[in-house]
């Protein structure tokens, strides 16, 4: 299991699309949230999009391997499917907030942990006013939120400057690549 996490802005989920595109071994993991769809986001590949009052349900029946309260919205991780792509033989991409990758690291301690930051503040706020998905409002809470995710991005395994896409996408894919040789060398 490998989570990315940055924070909104950071380039966390531009990387995993290059990463899926790139490592056909790799399957993204879809989270349920209570947020709002973005413009060209679909229902069941981007995310599972559900109420407030569905998505507590399902918390109440531990569906979720992990799950949190981001930005005012919640996000959380359906367990069984993640663990029947694991079955698979595949790495499960785990795209989320550090609340999440925390969850997922004291739960199974061999996830790989991988945080993406921005190489500035400044940057970050451009990115985020550049895709222009947020409104005033949400911008503030994101920005602040931005703050402590940088923080605690420092608990990661690894920790990535998203500076120039491309070298960040090869080193997430190198560090993924090690990762993968490091546990075939692992005697059961």
């Amino acid at each position: 299991m490998i989570v990315l996490s940055a924070p909104s802005g950071g380039g966390k989920t531009t990387i995993a699309h290059a990463l899926l595109r790139k490592d056909k071994n790799i399957v993204r993991s879809i989270s349920c949230t209570t947020r709002e769809p973005r413009k060209g986001e679909k229902n069941g590949k981007d995310y599972f999009f559900t109420t407030a009052d569905q998505f507590k349900a399902m918390v109440r029946k531990k569906t979720f391997l992990e799950w949190a309260k981001v930005h005012r919205c919640f996000y959380g991780t359906p367990g069984h499917w993640v663990e029947g792509q694991l079955n698979k033989g595949k790495d499960v991409l785990f795209v989320i907030d550090v609340q999440g990758g925390k969850t997922i690291k004291h739960k199974v301690q061999d996830s790989v942990l991988i945080f993406v930051k921005p190489p500035s503040f400044k940057v970050l706020k451009e990115r985020l006013l550049g895709r222009q998905s947020e409104d005033a409002k949400a911008l503030k809470v994101r920005l602040k939120d931005a703050l402590w995710e940088t923080k605690e991005g420092k608990h990661y395994d690894y920790q990535v400057i998203n500076d120039r896409l491309a070298e960040a996408v090869s080193l997430v894919l190198k560090i993924i690549q090690n990762e993968r040789k490091k546990r075939l060398k692992t005697p059961l």
